[in-house]
């Protein structure tokens, strides 16, 4: 018998839209996983009730601890990357379609909703009061349930302060609130109509696309008032596949259940469409503006003006798209450009 994977330990907490994304996926393929508590989860204001462990170079949520080439434990944080990494080292029930092409498509999606749809889920958290509060509430309480009602308050008001002033580095402001929540409600509506034919994006088994709306989605449609009753009232089919998304792991696979890329449904046909509508030409944009050391980036998108700070991971997220299309053989390049040619996705290909 082969060697039995090891148990992936990983530390988050329910408020990260990345941590929901993994661990639901996790869930559908059955890999087994212990999730420690987010951030300093303590007995006593003085005594950490885990060990300590090494620090990912970015903070962020997940941190899944991973033994490195050298067999030292190290943080590494990045979803999508582990993903495919968990692809190679966990057998069975796979996340990534077997037709190159539509591993492009799925990968094209999954970078849309980690880099697209958090704008949304970020701003509608930290512009509105309700949303504000209920966040500025719940996210401290999260990592440290044990805390006093004091040191919760403190706690409470340095994330809240914090994540309104990081406002800006999403691309969220006075300038962008319309464009961030017509390309929300317009997602939404075509997710409704997409799910009306088929049970997932690609087909009838979920992909890893799946998993990265899904993550953001448990904020937008899930927790957040504001974004909830706009999916309530609009989307409903969409409120009720987030959370049927959540726990998948008795779900059965037949042959089949991915769709071909030779019968690609309208209504995904329109998700890309809306994908190369406001993704591909924000992404171009922000890449021109960090390769030229700007400091501020400016354009018109989606018929509006669009202003933030440039973003430098998201230039390596455009390189990742273009890496991904480079891995295509030359017929599989062919059907790939035949399906984008008119999405405005075309555009991300070009190196």
């Amino acid at each position: 018998m082969g060697k039995t994977p090891p148990v992936l330990e990983l530390m988050g907490v329910p408020g990260s839209p990345y941590t929901r994304k993994m661990l639901a996926l996790m869930r559908y393929r059955r890999i087994p996983y212990r999730l420690l508590p987010g951030s300093k989860f303590v007995i006593n204001e003085d005594k950490a009730r885990f060990r300590a462990r090494p620090q990912a170079r970015v903070p962020l949520l997940p941190t899944y601890y991973l033994k490195d080439a050298e067999g030292r434990e190290a943080a590494v944080t990045d979803s999508s990357p582990l993903i495919r990494r968990f692809e190679n080292e966990y057998q069975g029930r796979s996340v990534i379609p077997a037709e190159p092409v539509l591993a492009f498509i799925d990968f094209l999606i999954e970078d849309y909703a980690d880099e697209w749809l958090t704008k949304a889920m970020f701003h509608y958290r930290w512009s509105y009061q309700a949303d504000i509060e209920k966040a500025g509430q719940l996210l401290p309480r999260w990592s440290n349930q044990t805390a006093t009602d004091k040191a919760l308050a403190q706690r409470s008001k340095t994330i809240t302060e914090l994540q309104i002033s990081r406002l800006s580095y999403v691309g969220s402001n006075e300038v962008t609130a319309a464009t961030i929540e017509e390309s929300f409600k317009r997602f939404i509506h075509l997710l409704d109509n997409h799910l009306k034919q088929q049970h997932f994006l690609l087909g009838e088994r979920p992909s890893s696309c799946d998993f990265a709306i899904y993550g953001q989605l448990t904020c937008l449609a899930l927790f957040d008032p504001t974004p909830q009753a706009i999916v309530l009232a609009e989307a409903p089919r969409v409120y009720a596949w987030t959370e049927v998304m959540e726990d998948l792991s008795g779900y059965e696979l037949l042959d089949g259940d991915w769709i071909s890329t030779a019968r690609v449904p309208v209504t995904l046909l329109s998700i890309l469409l809306e994908i190369g509508r406001i993704y591909a030409p924000y992404l171009l944009t922000n890449a021109e503006a960090v390769r030229a050391g700007k400091k501020q980036m400016e354009m018109e998108l989606d018929g509006r003006p669009w202003q933030q700070k440039p973003f430098p991971y998201q230039l390596k997220c455009l390189n990742w798209i273009q890496q991904e299309y480079g891995k295509l053989n030359q017929n599989d390049k062919n059907t790939a450009d035949a399906l984008l040619t008119g999405t405005g996705l075309e555009n991300l290909l070009k190196s």
